[in-house]
């Protein structure tokens, strides 16, 4: 029987979706599988640009449906439904990342435009989707990174209420093929936050000059350089500290996407890997009778359900986020940190059981130990995602509020929140539901009442132990504590979901086992920091606990690990 937990191409029925969503999702999935695995690697290996998979999308229409806000709309099916957009960027990621990465860029290159008042350059934007362009997010430069406070992008006005643009941009995805750019930068004649201004551009325009591919991958992420590029007013999508807020908030929509492509690599990795290990006789035996490689490859596997039950889980709190509930800000960065890292630790614990079989090229395994590496890297890195996170830690743990509750999100509806999002600005006054009913309603599976001692814990550090104002500048310190933290939302949603969707207890035991151990881990390592107090080393060492052990909960979870050897192999 398959897994109903993970992604399978052969039994998927994306059945909680309208007619057409099923129908794309199908589609996509079908293409990918027509064209075989010997392709998929082979176009990988040979950085061979995405055109005829931009040419499936336009042809179906897929990101035009996808992308396209109810506000902007050409047909009823049209709308920014983020549970769809979650199940398509993990079938990207199933595939291949170079394909979810067209279509991320295009998401960030589009944010700008759906949060601007400028019809023009909306209307004009739904007209390319329309045609199967794809779209580029212009902010990131050479010298300065991602710090928007200092784009060398400069505006000169030209007199006739218009603008000369001249400057370069980097780390830019899609930059080679982008129907419209949003550029991040600045005008010369006005100093500070009101002189920002976010403008559409056009990849093709003779004042567009394309640079290079900054990677070695069919990924095309471009340095490109304007030169005197004409933005006239219908280009204009925002000024001021608009244009500022809108940078920020596009990340936002942009970085959730990325746990998702996650969940896919690691899914079909797994799907490899197990087979692998399965069927490799070393020393008589089957690789897999050994204890070491069923604890490697049951961890991997209760670890990329959790990926899965929190990344759903914060779908819900995404679409159903308003001005006067923004704790999608929180989750938002655990997604795009936590369920990343999570992605990693998968892959390593496969890698260490199939070994040299990770690199061989036939095989898809080869290319998501690769790829798998870029996600938490990509739209911040985890250090400054967790320094996000900290921002939230008193108030969610420590200062709940009442919210009603949060029901799953799959009604095909336009979230239309996240191009409304405001001002970018007062997190340390975001307020959350209480953490504990949903540990509450598992008190009675051992290993998440282990956990729960150490999440109780943690509100005591904060209110006996907290790092002072000198340890608040140690960045060092106050990232392990983020850490720590971070481990108990990510069991909160979880269980969270686990609930609404009747997880198997076995399954849930065996994974919160695995964050037992991870948070004594975490708890050794602010011990060993230098600048932690005597009162924080003991409060670290108190926090450390041994999972409970139960032989026939493992056995019970192993089976159904070992039930994934052949339960899925792409056709040549």
């Amino acid at each position: 029987m398959a897994d109903s937990l993970l992604f399978n191409p052969r039994t998927y029925d994306p059945a909680q979706f309208d007619p057409e969503t099923r129908r794309l999702l199908r589609a996509t999935v079908d293409w990918f599988e027509d064209r075989g695995k010997r392709r998929l690697i082979e176009d990988y290996r040979t950085r061979a640009w995405l055109a005829d998979f931009l040419a499936f999308a336009a042809k179906e229409g897929l990101f035009a449906t996808f992308l396209t806000p109810a506000s902007a709309a050409g047909h009823k099916d049209q709308r920014w439904d983020t549970a769809r957009i979650a199940a398509l960027n993990e079938i990207f990621g199933f595939y291949g990342l170079d394909y979810w990465y067209a279509w991320q860029v295009t998401i960030l290159g589009l944010g700008p435009v759906w949060q601007s008042d400028n019809a023009a350059a909306r209307a004009r934007a739904a007209e390319l989707l329309a045609q199967g362009e794809v779209f580029a997010f212009g902010l990131s430069e050479k010298t300065h990174g991602a710090d928007i406070y200092s784009t060398d992008m400069l505006l000169t006005p030209d007199g006739n209420g218009g603008f000369s643009a001249t400057g370069s941009k980097y780390y830019i995805g899609n930059g080679n093929a982008a129907g419209l750019v949003s550029v991040f930068g600045r005008r010369t004649d006005i100093d500070g936050p009101d002189g920002y201004v976010f403008f559409a551009a056009d990849s093709r325009h003779s004042a567009y000059h394309l640079v290079k591919n900054v990677v070695d991958s069919s990924k095309y992420v471009s340095e490109f350089r304007l030169e005197n590029y004409p933005v006239g007013p219908d280009d204009v999508l925002h000024t001021g500290r608009a244009a500022f807020d809108a940078a920020l908030n596009t990340v936002n929509v942009g970085k959730f996407n990325l746990c998702t492509a996650s969940i896919g690599i690691c899914e079909h990795a797994m799907y490899e890997a197990i087979t692998h290990a399965h069927n490799r006789i070393l020393y008589g035996r089957p690789v897999t009778a050994f204890p070491h490689v069923r604890r490697e490859l049951a961890d991997a596997y209760v670890r990329l359900v959790g990926m899965k039950l929190f990344s759903d889980r914060a779908v819900d709190y995404f679409r159903s986020a308003s001005s006067d509930d923004r704790r999608y800000l929180l989750f938002n960065p655990m997604t795009k940190m936590k369920v990343t890292t999570e992605g990693e630790k998968v892959i390593d614990l496969m890698w260490d059981v199939i070994a040299a079989k990770g690199f061989e090229k036939d095989t898809y395994f080869a290319q998501a130990a690769v790829e798998i590496r870029g996600l938490p890297k990509l739209e911040g890195t985890v250090h400054v995602n967790l320094a996000l996170i900290l921002k939230f830690m008193r108030n969610h743990l420590l200062n709940p509020a009442e919210f009603a509750p949060v029901p799953t999100r799959l009604d095909a509806a336009d979230d239309t929140f996240l191009f409304e999002q405001g001002p970018a600005r007062g997190l340390g006054s975001v307020r959350f539901h209480d953490w504990r009913p949903a540990y509450d309603a598992y008190a009675a599976v051992p290993n998440v009442a282990r956990f729960r001692e150490q999440a109780d814990a943690l509100c005591e550090f904060v209110t006996t132990a907290a790092p002072d104002e000198a340890q608040s500048r140690d960045l060092d310190l106050l990232l392990a504590v983020g850490q720590l933290f971070a481990l108990v939302v990510h069991g909160q949603l979880i269980l969270e979901q686990a609930r609404l969707t009747d997880l198997d207890q076995d399954v849930l035991d065996e994974l919160f086992s695995v964050l037992v151990r991870d948070f004594s881990a975490y708890a050794i390592e602010l011990h060993g920091k230098d600048s932690a107090t005597e009162a924080q080393q003991s409060w670290a060492l108190g926090a450390v606990r041994r999972p409970v052990v139960d032989e026939a909960r493992s056995a019970r979870v192993w089976e159904r690990v070992e039930a994934l050897s052949g339960e899925y192999e792409m056709a040549p």
